[in-house]
């Protein structure tokens, strides 16, 4: 037993690389991969039983197996003679462990060749000697580059019936560098082989002593992928918070690049708190530092709030935080591409709604042409842009794999219908965010003034306090009719107040802005800061705005103050919303008419909190106004 426990260290040791093979159909990925087992010892004899059996001879020599077989798993597989699914397969030598994943051929099935892809760090494309470079070779080399695989083979297989044909391949070999010079591949590599024969696979071949480099086999123990992985760019996804006591929190996760050490500063996003790392817990205890692909818990010197879906980074190499992406679809379902319907979008280890604002363009993966469309289909691939629910934080799928891929989730049956890769955004896309930054470089050549009147002289000379009641609910639920009431009831008891109604600072302060989630919350912020200057002026300030998201709410609550911060939802129901709306509100937003709207179309989360919960569906606006003055008299015991 001793004997064998330098050997498992070994093995456990070795470099691990994942990949891919593509190609046409028939152009022999299933015998390709089959023959890399069987020459690497990694097929069982009970499989090579299975095999020669479905082969339907009875010889037992290599010459007598379809090796094909191997990895055509599937009964459907076997009847058509095709790759139908993705198939995985183990196998290893002295020098390197594999996973590779043998995927379809079909057109119809490019998807499953992006979900085989999206891991690997190396691409095998299979080129048929005898009919050259096709559409779906083109294809393939495309979806390498998009979901950018570092290293690319293109094997030219079959030579065995084209004579073994140097000129074959030279010629095969410069139409398909044409075509990848505009794509972003940087590594690639031509060997010509025959999988059935053997040829160049493991071992080198005598009948093409015209080819000088690797074999298929040699070429994949050595191609260095150590510097793939990124360990510069710490981030850290949170999958968990473990809390087996009061005296332990720690956040678990895999990073997804970078390396976390104790002692490192660390910033959690999207909150933007910071913290230093106090301990790096591996399986097995306590570790110097943590990496990819490392499971870990990390525990922080300060307790701040973070939760499942959160991202750490080093304050000093952050990556983007937003709510609107631009990315590079590739789409999976039958059902196409709706834009404004409402997906479910899983970034990391968060999950949030969202939806497509639109499509930018639908490529043509053959000529690599951009086409006019306002949807998407099966396998098809295009640039969209996504308004997400809440900020999630990313980089480009360029600059990092994993913090810049996704999938999209369809709510009604949890379908996984489109995997997104996170690109950067256009020139045009640049310019609000240029005007941002400019706002924020002037304004830090600002600072505040305070008044001479102390808050305290004002409510005495007003006879009351200052407050905000911020009105939240879906449309129709009766903010506006239930914020005017109250104003003039407050104004009837001597009290000053203002309403700010969501319409009405559509047409003032927000005029600006637009329906997206970002510019949702915008109004909801600017809301909230003249909802401030309206308090320190001493006035009873209330906000009827839909304000969907908690995110929202809370932002709000910090501008105000939470000591005159009072959240009051109005909890009527979908359908009473529905019949009270007016315009057909509910009903254009079914049809995709009117995007992003709460409810349909983009979610509204429920206030967990509130200071005051009014069901408006059974209770008149009188009712509701009078339980809104009862808890001000309470918590504010001189009028109000």
């Amino acid at each position: 037993m001793s004997r064998n426990v330098p050997l498992l260290e070994q093995d456990e040791n070795k470099d691990l690389l994942r990949l891919v093979t593509a190609g046409s159909v028939d152009d022999g990925k299933s015998t390709l991969i089959g023959r890399l087992l069987f020459e690497s010892k990694g097929i069982y004899e009970d499989q090579l039983d299975a095999v020669r059996s479905a082969s339907g001879r009875k010889g037992s020599t290599q010459e007598g197996l379809d090796l094909a077989l191997v990895t055509d798993g599937l009964k459907a597989e076997r009847e058509q003679g095709i790759t139908i699914d993705v198939a995985y397969r183990y196998f290893s030598t002295p020098r390197r462990k594999f996973i590779i994943a043998d995927t379809p051929g079909h057109e119809q099935y490019t998807r499953n060749m992006a979900t085989g892809a999206s891991t690997a760090s190396l691409a095998i494309v299979l080129i048929d000697a005898k009919n050259g470079v096709l559409t779906q070779s083109r294809r393939h080399a495309f979806i390498s580059a998009l979901l950018g695989i570092p290293h690319v083979v293109v094997t030219v297989n079959k030579m065995d019936l084209v004579d073994y044909s140097e000129a074959v391949f030279n010629e095969i070999v410069d139409e398909f560098r044409d075509f990848s010079a505009k794509l972003d591949l940087h590594d690639m590599t031509f060997i010509p082989i025959s999988a059935l024969v053997g040829d160049n696979v493991v071992e080198r071949s005598e009948r093409m002593s015209w080819y000088q480099g690797s074999t298929l086999l040699g070429y994949l123990e050595t191609v260095h992928i150590a510097s793939d992985r990124n360990l510069i760019d710490l981030r850290l996804p949170v999958q968990y918070v473990s809390r087996p006591d009061s005296e332990f929190r720690g956040y678990m996760g895999t990073p997804a690049s970078g390396v976390v050490r104790p002692g490192d500063e660390v910033v959690a996003l999207p909150s933007g708190k910071t913290s230093r790392i106090a301990k790096v817990l591996g399986p097995d205890g306590e570790v110097p530092q943590g990496f990819p692909p490392m499971p870990l818990t990390v525990t922080l010197e300060d307790e701040i709030d973070i939760s499942r879906g959160d991202t750490l980074a080093h304050p000093n190499n952050v990556p983007r935080v937003d709510r609107n992406i631009e990315a590079m679809m590739v789409w999976m379902a039958e059902e196409r591409l709706v834009a404004g319907k409402q997906y479910l979008v899983k970034h990391a280890t968060k999950l949030t709604p969202g939806v497509f604002a639109g499509v930018r363009y639908r490529l043509d993966v053959n000529t690599l042409r951009r086409q006019q469309a306002d949807t998407l289909e099966l396998n098809e691939i295009g640039r969209c842009a996504l308004e997400l629910a809440r900020p999630i934080a990313f980089d480009t799928y360029r600059r990092n794999r994993t913090t810049g891929s996704f999938i999209v989730i369809d709510r009604a049956n949890h379908n996984t219908v489109a995997a997104g890769m996170i690109v950067g955004r256009e020139p045009s896309d640049q310019v609000v965010d240029e005007q941002r930054r400019t706002t924020t470089a002037r304004s830090e050549l600002l600072s505040g003034q305070e008044s001479r009147i102390e808050p305290d002289e004002r409510s005495r000379r007003l006879g009351h306090e200052s407050a905000t009641i911020w009105l939240t609910g879906l449309t129709g639920s009766g903010k506006t009719s239930i914020a005017y009431a109250l104003e003039r009831r407050l104004f009837d008891e001597g009290v000053l107040s203002q309403v700010l109604d969501g319409e009405n600072a559509r047409l003032s302060f927000s005029m600006d802005l637009g329906f997206s989630a970002d510019d949702r919350a915008e109004n909801n912020r600017r809301a909230a800061e003249v909802a401030r200057l309206f308090n320190e002026a001493g006035l009873v300030t209330i906000c009827a705005f839909l304000s969907p998201f908690e995110e929202e709410r809370r932002r709000a609550r910090e501008i105000v103050g939470s000591d005159r911060f009072f959240e009051v939802y109005l909890s009527a129901p979908l359908a009473v919303c529905r019949e009270r709306a007016s315009e057909g509100l509910y009903e254009r937003a079914e049809t995709g008419e009117i995007r992003n709207f709460p409810g349909i179309s983009s979610p509204y989360e429920v206030p967990i909190h509130p200071e005051l919960d009014l069901p408006s569906h059974e209770l008149d606006i009188d009712e509701c106004v009078d339980r809104i003055v009862a808890l001000l008299h309470q918590r504010f015991p001189s009028p109000p």
